[in-house]
């Protein structure tokens, strides 16, 4: 699986992905070859799904954020944030209907959880949903949400008298709307939407039966941290690997870059970080397939995985010198989108909290 992924990343995603990155443009033609190699979904079973292991589909996402993390981050929310909920506490109904087109393709998602003044609380929400007769009526606003302009079905979250609860929202529907973030400097060749629900009216078949409060996006975010713990990883491979083509043919004060000790240091550390944070993914995958898997042990990869890459895109970056801003190396692109990926889905100090309130059985949210 690592290799076909990696096949598809040379063959059609590097080519293209500094210009779209340029262009603020997410390459919508890449989406019928994520499917067509299961990409999409790939850790669901049934339903036209894949069904392959956490390991599998922790390496599809190293592949993919190799080429960047705008391909990652799509992957990532068709398959974790908004195909995995409906197949975990959807109807039957909602499973035939929805996740066989989305595994194709041909059916695009959004997951509509953050708010604009929510941030790291999503229990401080403002969408409600109200009961009308046999339908409910959504308003509110959500923020920061990958592929909200593509999208053709958004799971949202909103309040309601019973607690939290999510919606399928076909983007269509009067009253939702969904419009692009521009002038972004992270994620460029990623569509990053705000959404907007004017008393969008949804029938009750389209309410998600089988959970209520926040277990349920919260589990959806559990699943899409994994994928980001090994995702990250790719991009931090893809800095190195262009660090040692340049250090060994850049010759400065008469020998090559990398016959430099200082050089040699920095990219032995760099290696020694990836190792460690692969090792950890792995560990995770492990631990995920046999059911084990504990949401802090998610927060733990995500963090280290997260500041890992960060760190490794941003030395590569200072190792290129003046050609290290220029998207022509892929450093400075990796690093700019892992800003983002460093704060979504749980910010490094959310995920430091976490992982402090195990150790010490004290809450500091």
């Amino acid at each position: 699986m690592q290799e076909s992924v990696a096949r598809l990343v040379g063959a059609e995603v590097l080519p293209l992905i500094q210009r779209c990155f340029e262009e603020h443009r997410f390459p919508q033609e890449l989406i019928p070859k994520l499917a067509s190699l299961g990409l999409l979904g790939s850790s669901l079973s049934g339903y036209g799904c894949a069904g392959l292991n956490a390991i599998c589909y922790g390496l599809i996402c190293q592949e993919l954020e190799r080429g960047d993390s705008g391909i990652r981050s799509f992957v990532s929310v068709q398959s974790s944030l908004c195909m995995y909920p409906i197949w975990a506490f959807g109807s039957e109904e909602q499973k035939n209907r929805y996740l066989p087109p989305m595994a194709r393709g041909e059916l695009i998602g959004c997951f509509g959880l953050t708010e604009p003044h929510g941030g790291s609380d999503p229990a401080n929400m403002k969408t409600h949903a109200k009961k009308r007769g046999g339908d409910w009526v959504l308003n509110g606003s959500k923020m920061w949400i990958t592929n909200g302009s593509l999208a053709d079905l958004a799971v949202v979250w909103a309040m309601t008298p019973e607690g939290i609860r999510g919606f399928l929202i076909e983007t269509g529907t009067p009253g939702f709307s969904a419009p692009e973030i521009e002038h972004k400097f992270s994620l460029r060749a990623s569509v990053t939407s705000a959404l907007f629900l004017d008393n969008v009216v949804v029938p009750e078949e389209r309410v998600l039966p089988g959970v209520r409060g926040l277990k349920g996006p919260l589990s959806c975010l559990t699943q899409a941290r994994y994928g980001i713990a090994w995702g990250v990883i790719g991009a931090a491979q893809a800095c190195l690997r262009q660090l040692l083509d340049y250090t060994a043919t850049r010759t400065l004060f008469g020998r090559p870059l990398a016959a430099n000790q200082t050089i040699q240091v920095r990219l032995a550390d760099m290696a020694r970080r990836i190792t460690t944070a692969q090792l950890l993914a792995l560990q995770l995958g492990r631990l995920k397939d046999a059911g084990v898997m504990h949401p802090a042990h998610v927060s733990l990869a995500k963090w280290n995985n997260c500041r890992m890459a960060l760190d490794v895109a941003r030395d590569c970056r200072d190792m290129l010198g003046g050609s290290g801003i220029s998207a022509e190396y892929v450093p400075i692109r990796h690093m700019l989108n892992l800003e983002s990926v460093i704060t979504y889905e749980g910010t490094e100090t959310i995920h430091q909290l976490t992982i402090g309130r195990e150790l010490t059985g004290l809450n500091a949210f």
